[in-house]
């Protein structure tokens, strides 16, 4: 009976690894429910501070048409905070989980790309915040006025507004990462610079339908998005070229220590 015997052997370390998978997502869901109280409390607050891109556009009305519209804006806008607030607790968990079975090379390797991801997803959120939200609606509320002498006015609905500042958070946020994910495919040994190189002109088209689909329709926006694509692509070109260096002269030297022993004797 030896396979059976093989295979009750690996039950219990695949039962243990489940079982601490169960804790960290428990841990991970405590962390978001607490954050998800606290942001609720401060729901109004939050979500004053999401307006404040329509205020500086000149606009200070939103309006809901369902008696319940308000309650789940807010419900929406608290979990959208606290899943930022939890992230670093988030993210830790998955570290936790995920390091036991990495060499320490490739700790070494991983854990700066885990720590630029919050970093980078910030900028982009930031962008969009306080540069592109604030002349995207400066631009769509320009279309109010009195052609033939009827009124047209933006009455904006808050839940349709609290969708479209998530929409472009979360869309310069992601696309900030994809840099990043460019550089771990290139350590990992998937891709190389000069893979990507001769494929810049793909890389164009690809970024620019990227921030079509992501933003609202207009081209202020899309070029918005686009263009620091485009210039983090470069970076992570530019990164790439030091790193390779780096890794051939590693490996240069390796081989050269590993040739020694041998000449000596």
């Amino acid at each position: 009976m030896p396979v059976i015997k093989d295979i009750d052997e690996t039950q219990a370390p695949l039962l243990d690894h489940l079982i601490e998978l169960r804790a960290r997502l428990v841990r991970a869901f405590m962390a978001l429910g607490v954050a998800f109280a606290v942001c609720l409390y401060f729901a109004k607050d939050i979500l004053a501070f999401l307006v404040q891109p329509l205020l500086d556009a000149g606009q200070s009305t939103l309006i809901y048409t369902k008696l319940y519209g308000q309650f789940f804006v807010e419900l929406k806008v608290a979990l959208f905070a606290a899943f930022f607030i939890a992230f670093p607790v988030i993210a830790n968990q998955l570290w936790q989980f995920i390091a036991p079975g990495l060499y320490a090379k490739e700790k070494k390797a991983f854990l700066p790309f885990l720590l630029a991801t919050p970093i980078l997803f910030t900028a982009g959120g930031a962008l969009a915040y306080y540069v592109v939200m604030p002349t995207a609606f400066h631009w769509f509320l320009g279309f109010q006025g009195t052609p033939g002498g009827v009124k047209i006015e933006a009455l904006p609905n808050s839940e349709d507004y609290l969708g479209l500042v998530m929409q472009f958070i979360l869309a310069f946020g992601l696309s900030f990462l994809l840099p990043l994910l460019l550089l771990l495919l290139n350590t990992a040994g998937i891709v190389s610079r000069a893979q990507l190189v001769a494929a810049r002109r793909y890389v164009i088209v690809l970024v620019f339908v990227i921030a079509a689909i992501a933003t609202p329709p207009d081209v202020i926006s899309q070029l918005m998005l686009a263009i620091p694509l485009l210039l983090l692509f470069e970076g992570a070109l530019l990164v790439m070229r030091f790193t390779e260096k780096r890794r051939l002269a590693e490996a240069a030297s390796d081989n050269a220590e590993a040739e020694e022993p041998q000449s000596a004797s």
